[in-house]
C-alpha cells in the first residue's frame, strides 16, 4: 500500500473520529431581509412597472409579456445571476429586435426564439467566454444602442401623435408628414404632459424637491398623465390586459431555418452584450458608493450569463419578452442603497403581486403616456457623452456606421457593418505612420508617430538619411509597436551614424523602457573619444527620485546625502535615514558644477514624458479644467500631491501655502464687515473660484508630519509679527489656542498617540482649518445645498502613510488609508 495512504490500524485520527461522539447538528441560518433591500426593491418596482408595459407596447407584444419578463428577470436572474445588484427585465435595447421578430414570425415563434437564445446563453456561460464579449469595441456597442434608440423614438412618435407606427424607420419617416397633418389633440396633450413631467420632475429645486425626487420620474409621469386623462374624460386607447387564461405561450418555431437561426444569434448577441456591460457598469456604481456593502463582490460574468440564459428560457416559455440587464433599474437599485441580491428578487415578487392585484388600475393608463415614456428612453439611448467619448478616441466613424446600419438595415446587419469598419480603421492606423524631420539649435529630430512596421521602413530610411554625418540626432518613437524590419533599419543607421562621429538618442517607451535589444541598455554617444554614458533607460532612478540623487544620470556630480558611491539611488532623501527630512545631519542637496537641475529636468520631461501625456493635455486644453477636488496643503517640498493621491492632470485644483492655513473671512471673528479688506485674500479667492466657478465636489485640507510652520508657530512669542512670515503665521494662532484648550478633545491618530507636540499641532491645525473653511460664504452655501464635502487628511512623510479624518467633534480620529480599504 502507498505510504501516503495510512491503514485503518495506523491512522490515529481515523480511530479518534470513530470513537468521538457525532457533532451536534448545525442550525440552518435564518433568512434575513435587510431594510435597505426592501426600500430599494420598492424604488426599482415603481420604475419597472410602467417601463415594462411601455416596452411591450413598443414591440407589439401582448402587454402581459412585459410584466412576465420583469418578474422572471427579478426572480430568476436575481437568484442565479453573477451580478448581485444588477436588475434584469425587458430592456429597451431589445425592442427593435423583438418587434421585428413578431412581425416576421408571430408571437409564439418569437417566444420560442427567446427560449433558444437562453439555451445559447447557457452554452456560452458553460464555455466561460463571457469576458470575450467585452472585447467588442465600445463604439460598436454605443452605436448599436443609439441606432436602437433612434428606431424606438421615431416609432413611438407616431403613437404620441395619435397614429400607428410603421415597420421600419424609413417608412416611419415617410409617414410622418401625413401623421403631423392628422394630429389627435387628446393623445398629443397626454404625451406632452408625460414628457413635461419626465423632464421637470428631476429638476425640482430646494429641500422639498430633494424629497419629492425620491419618487421615480417615470412613475410620476405615467400616474400624472393617467390622472389628468381620467379627470378630463379623454377618450383614448388604454392598456388592455386580457385574462391570463388566454395568454399565449411559446410554440414550436415556424419559418425558414436560416432566418430562425439568425434571429436566435441576434437575440443572444444583444441580450448577452447588454447584460455583461451592465454588470461591469454595476460594479463601477457599487465601487463609487461611500459605504461599500460588505457582501457584494465583483460580478462573476460567466455566472451572470448563465443566469440570463435561464431567465430567457423561463420568460420565453411563459410567454414573456426577452430578458437582459437594464441600466436604469440597476442604477436605481444601487443608488437606493441595496446591499444584496434580495432587493432584485423582491422587486420581482412585487411585479407578480401587481400583475395579479392591480389590473384595474393598470388598465386606466393611456397608451400615449406609455409611448411618450418609451420615446424618452429611446432619445436617452443616443448619449452625447458617448458621442464625445468616441470622438475623442477617433472612433466616431465606427459609431456612425453602426448607428446608421441599425437604423436602416437592422441590429445584426448594423453590428456587422460596425465590426467591419472597426477592423478597417485598426488596420489603417497600424499601417499609417507619420515620420517628420526637423532641426532645432543644431540637433536633428526625427519624430515617428504611430506603429513602425515594414510598410513604414522606406519613409523612415529617407528621414534618417536627412541627418548629416557627425550631427547630434534624437529619434522620438511615439508608437508602442516596432517590427523586426523597422528595428533592423533603425539599429543599422544608428551604428553607422555613431561610427562616423555622430550621436544618437532614442526616446520612446515599451514596457517603461527605451526601445532597444533585450538586455542591452541604450547608450548616448558623446563627443568622439569620450566615454559612453548610459541613457535614462538604464537609469535605476524612479520618477519620484529627487534631483540630488540622480547620480546614475550625472556621474560627474559629487555624491549627495542618500546616494551611494556606486552611482545608484537608494531613494532616501534626508540625512537621518527616516525619510522625514529632519535631524541627523545638515547635508543639503549636492549641486553640479553648472547647477542647472531645473533645465535638465525640463529636458527629460520633453524627451520622455511629454510624448506620453501630450494627447491628454491637448484634450484638457480644448475642454478646460474640470477638477473634482480642491486640495489645500502645505508648500513643503516633500509633499508631492500628485504622488500621494495618484492623480493626474486636471484632477486636483491645488492651493499651497506655508502651514496649509485657511485664513478666516474678514467678517468671521475679525471685527471687520463683509467686503472690507482682510489683509490676505489669495486663499479666499482660490476657494471661491474652486467652489463657485469650477464646481468642485470635495475640499481637502492636508497637513503633514514635521511641518516647519507648526514648529515656528510653537516657538512664536506673543505680539511678534515683524516679518511677512510671522504675520502670515498669525492665521495659525487659532490652531494653537485650540490645542491649549483643555475643554476640547485633541484629534488623534488611529492606533497610536502623536509623537510630540509638533505632530499634535499638525493634526489640530487640519481640524481648525476645516472650521475656517466652513466660515467662508461660498463653502457654507455649498455645504447647505449638499454640493460639496469637506475632509481632513494627514500625511506622515517618514512612513509614507496617509490618514483621513473621521469621527464626530468629540472623537476626531485620523484613520489609516490602506490598499484594501478602496475597491480595485
Amino acid at each position: 500500500m502507498s505510504a501516503c495512504v495510512p491503514t485503518r490500524a495506523t491512522d490515529p485520527t481515523r480511530t479518534e473520529r470513530t470513537q468521538s461522539p457525532a457533532p451536534p447538528p448545525t442550525r440552518r441560518r435564518r433568512f434575513r431581509l435587510d431594510g435597505a433591500d426592501v426600500s430599494a426593491s420598492i424604488a426599482v418596482f415603481l420604475i419597472a412597472l410602467p417601463l415594462s408595459l411601455g416596452i411591450a407596447l413598443a414591440t407589439g407584444a401582448p402587454l402581459q409579456a412585459g410584466l412576465v419578463a420583469a418578474a422572471v428577470g427579478g426572480l430568476v436572474v436575481g437568484r442565479l445571476g453573477g451580478s448581485p445588484l444588477q436588475v434584469s427585465g425587458p430592456a429597451a435595447g431589445l425592442t427593435v429586435v423583438t418587434a421585428d421578430l413578431i412581425q416576421r414570425y408571430g408571437w409564439r415563434t418569437t417566444c420560442a426564439i427567446t427560449v433558444l437564445a437562453g439555451l445559447a446563453q447557457l452554452g456560452l456561460g458553460c464555455l466561460r467566454v463571457a469576458r470575450t464579449a467585452l472585447a467588442v469595441s465600445p463604439a460598436i456597442v454605443h452605436g448599436m444602442l443609439a441606432g436602437i434608440g433612434v428606431t424606438i423614438a421615431v416609432a413611438q412618435l407616431h403613437i404620441v401623435l395619435g397614429g400607428t407606427p410603421q415597420s421600419s424607420v424609413p417608412d416611419n419617416l415617410r409617414a410622418l408628414p401625413a401623421q403631423l397633418a392628422d394630429l389627435h389633440p387628446a393623445a398629443l396633450s397626454v404625451s406632452a404632459l408625460t414628457l413635461a413631467l419626465l423632464l421637470l420632475w428631476p429638476r425640482l429645486p430646494g429641500r422639498t424637491g430633494r424629497l419629492l425626487r425620491k419618487i421615480p420620474a417615470a412613475l410620476v409621469a405615467v400616474a400624472g398623465a393617467t390622472a389628468a386623462a381620467s379627470l378630463a374624460g379623454l377618450r383614448l386607447p388604454k392598456v388592455d390586459l386580457p385574462s391570463w387564461s388566454s395568454h399565449a405561450l411559446a410554440g414550436l418555431p415556424e419559418g425558414p431555418v436560416l432566418g430562425v437561426v439568425a434571429a436566435v444569434l441576434t437575440t443572444t448577441l444583444v441580450c448577452s452584450v447588454q447584460s455583461l456591460l451592465g454588470a461591469v457598469a454595476a460594479d463601477k456604481l457599487v465601487a463609487g458608493r461611500p459605504n461599500l456593502p460588505p457582501g457584494v463582490g465583483r460580478s462573476n460574468l460567466d455566472r451572470e450569463l448563465l443566469g440570463q440564459g435561464a431567465a430567457n428560457i423561463v420568460s420565453g416559455g411563459l410567454g414573456g419578452l426577452p430578458v437582459a440587464g437594464v441600466a436604469v433599474r440597476t442604477s436605481a437599485n444601487v443608488h437606493a442603497g441595496a446591499v444584496s441580491r434580495n432587493s432584485t428578487m423582491l422587486h420581482g415578487v412585487l411585479v407578480v403581486a401587481a400583475t395579479l392585484l392591480m389590473v384595474p388600475l393598470l388598465e386606466l393608463i393611456p397608451l400615449a403616456a406609455l409611448a411618450a415614456l418609451v420615446m424618452s428612453v429611446g432619445i436617452q439611448m443616443v448619449s452625447l457623452h458617448h458621442i464625445r467619448t468616441v470622438t475623442r478616441h477617433r472612433e466616431v466613424l465606427v459609431y456612425a456606421v453602426t448607428t446608421a446600419g441599425v437604423v436602416f438595415f437592422g441590429v445584426l446587419e448594423g453590428v456587422t457593418l460596425g465590426i467591419a469598419v472597426a477592423v478597417a480603421v485598426s488596420l489603417h492606423r497600424l499601417a499609417r505612420t507619420r515620420i517628420t524631420h526637423d532641426e532645432q539649435e543644431g540637433v536633428h529630430h526625427v519624430h515617428v508617430r504611430g506603429q513602425l512596421t515594414f510598410l513604414a521602413v522606406p519613409r523612415l530610411s529617407r528621414a534618417l538619411h536627412l541627418v548629416p554625418q557627425g550631427a547630434p540626432a534624437i529619434v522620438e518613437l511615439d508608437g508602442s509597436f516596432m517590427d523586426h524590419a523597422a528595428y533592423e533599419t533603425l539599429q543599422d543607421w544608428q551604428n553607422t551614424h555613431t561610427a562616423r562621429g555622430g550621436s544618437v538618442e532614442l526616446t520612446g517607451r515599451r514596457a517603461g523602457l527605451k526601445i532597444s535589444e533585450p538586455g542591452v541598455p541604450t547608450t548616448v554617444h558623446n563627443e568622439p573619444g569620450s566615454a559612453e554614458a548610459p541613457a535614462s533607460a538604464g537609469c535605476r532612478c524612479r520618477p519620484w527620485t529627487p534631483w540630488r540623487n540622480h547620480q546614475c544620470e550625472q556621474p560627474h556630480l559629487a555624491p549627495a546625502s542618500g546616494a551611494r558611491q556606486d552611482g545608484s539611488c537608494d531613494g532616501s532623501v534626508d540625512g537621518d535615514g527616516d525619510g522625514d527630512g529632519g535631524g541627523g545631519g545638515t547635508a543639503g542637496p549636492a549641486r553640479g558644477a553648472s547647477g542647472h537641475e531645473l533645465k535638465r529636468g525640463i529636458s527629460a520631461f520633453q524627451r520622455h514624458t511629454a510624448p506620453l501625456v501630450r494627447g491628454e493635455l491637448a484634450r484638457l486644453a480644448r475642454e478646460g479644467q474640470r477638477p473634482s477636488q480642491l486640495f489645500l496643503t502645505c508648500a513643503d517640498s516633500r509633499l508631492v500631491t500628485s504622488m500621494i493621491t495618484s492623480s493626474g492632470p486636471g484632477d486636483l485644483f491645488v492651493v499651497r501655502n506655508v502651514g496649509n492655513l485657511v485664513p478666516p473671512p474678514a467678517h468671521a471673528g475679525t471685527g471687520t464687515q463683509p467686503g472690507e479688506e482682510s489683509g490676505d485674500d489669495s486663499v479666499a479667492a482660490a476657494i471661491e473660484y474652486a467652489v463657485e466657478v469650477l464646481k468642485v465636489r470635495s475640499i481637502t485640507v492636508c497637513g503633514h508630519s514635521g511641518c516647519g510652520a507648526m514648529q515656528a508657530l510653537l516657538a512664536t512669542e506673543p505680539g511678534d509679527a515683524g516679518t511677512p512670515l510671522k504675520r502670515w503665521l498669525r492665521h495659525g494662532m487659532p490652531s494653537l489656542e485650540r490645542m491649549a484648550d483643555t475643554g476640547r478633545p485633541w484629534p488623534r491618530l488611529a492606533g497610536r498617540a502623536p509623537a510630540d507636540a509638533v505632530e499634535q499641532l499638525c493634526l489640530t491645525n487640519v481640524v481648525q482649518q476645516l472650521e475656517h473653511l466652513r466660515a467662508h460664504e461660498s463653502v457654507a452655501r455649498a455645504l447647505r445645498e449638499g454640493a460639496v464635502e469637506l475632509q481632513g487628511m494627514y500625511f506622515h512623510v517618514g512612513e509614507a502613510q496617509a490618514y483621513l479624518l473621521s469621527g464626530a467633534e468629540e472623537d476626531q480620529v485620523f484613520d489609516h488609508v490602506r490598499a484594501a480599504d478602496v475597491p480595485a
